[in-house]
């Protein structure tokens, strides 16, 4: 009984902690710059690949299981770059990155570059056929051709969105356990020399010892930066805008991810009924409201949002909008 005692407590205190916890910082991760290594990516794959998109992709799995942010779908940054007008040559920039973030609404941006894609010696040799002879500069059969591993190495920089501050760097490098004298293979199922478009998540791609080189280097990178979250400023944004349109149960708001806004948010429905001035100076000193419901937000642009109205009374516009 007084172990039962003892323990209760315990069990408690346990829980209201659990509830207590400070939400995940939210990032969202930019494609990598490529520009070091570009020669080296159209020599392996005998045509130009966005290494550096495949190299992001595979750092926001990593983050997003093992769960210490919150990331940001990759279709909303490329929908806002679009809209920003934000070139390759951004990718490296912590200026334009902390720009991009706030539009995002998250706090910290996550850029990089890709410093080594390849082998650890590119011996050459006479002789080879595929990806038109790619195969003797590369190592890729031939007569004399010695076996390599496959090198990756890759920087990443995470930026505060507030200052453009660098927060943290994190590097990678991975090296693959097995040598061989291709890197990617030849089949072009994965998108190599086939032409097709590259999908380093994939497992025909896992399974090449340049596919093992780069996801070591990825996983890498992905337990420093989350060794760095606590680096990450807190922000508690109070949002508060306006209902601009109103159409059945889809209300358009006047604030967007400028002012903080993101996919998902609940925020309150509130009508201002009167006001209360202050008798001596006349100015507003308080607003009576009336709950009128709440909305979810499903898409955000920079000056807007667009969600679902839930609530017992029907929204009008110029209804105020506000953090729950």
């Amino acid at each position: 009984m007084n172990r039962f005692v003892v323990f209760l407590p315990t069990l408690l205190s346990l829980t209201a902690a659990a509830q207590t916890q400070a939400p995940k910082k939210r990032i969202a991760v930019l494609n990598f710059d490529y520009a070091t290594v570009q020669s080296d990516v159209s020599a392996i794959f005998g045509t130009r690949q966005d290494v550096g998109k495949g190299i992001a992709d595979l750092l926001v799995d990593k983050l997003v299981t093992d769960g210490q942010y919150s990331l940001i779908e990759r279709k909303a940054i490329d929908k806002i770059m679009a809209e920003q007008n934000f070139s390759n040559s951004d990718r490296v920039d912590p200026n334009s990155a902390a720009k991009l973030g706030r539009v995002l609404g998250v706090d910290a941006i996550v850029i990089g570059s890709i410093t080594q894609f390849g082998r650890d010696d590119k011996s050459t040799t006479v002789g080879g056929t595929a990806f038109g002879g790619l195969a003797g500069r590369y190592g890729l059969g031939g007569v004399g051709t010695r076996k390599a591993k496959a090198v990756v190495g890759i920087s990443a920089r995470l930026i505060s969105t507030d200052t453009g501050e660098i927060l943290a760097v994190a590097s990678g490098k991975g090296e693959s356990d097995r040598s061989g004298t291709m890197l990617g293979g030849l089949g072009g199922s994965y998108g190599g020399g086939g032409g097709g478009s590259l999908d380093m998540s994939s497992r025909n791609f896992g399974d090449t010892i340049l596919g093992e080189a780069v996801n070591k280097a990825v996983s890498d990178v992905a337990v420093r930066l989350e060794r760095e979250s606590n680096r990450l400023p807190s922000h508690v944004i109070t949002l508060s805008g306006l209902v601009a349109d109103v159409s059945g149960d889809t209300l358009v708001l006047n604030i967007g991810s400028r002012a903080g806004v993101k996919v998902g948010d609940h925020l309150a429905i509130k009508r201002s009924t009167r006001t209360i001035n202050d008798p001596a100076t006349g100015k507003v000193i308080r607003r009576i409201e009336d709950n009128v419901g709440s909305v979810t937000v499903t898409d955000v642009d920079a000056a807007s949002a667009v969600g679902k109205f839930a609530g017992a009374m029907p929204p009008k516009v110029g209804d105020v909008v506000k953090s729950e």
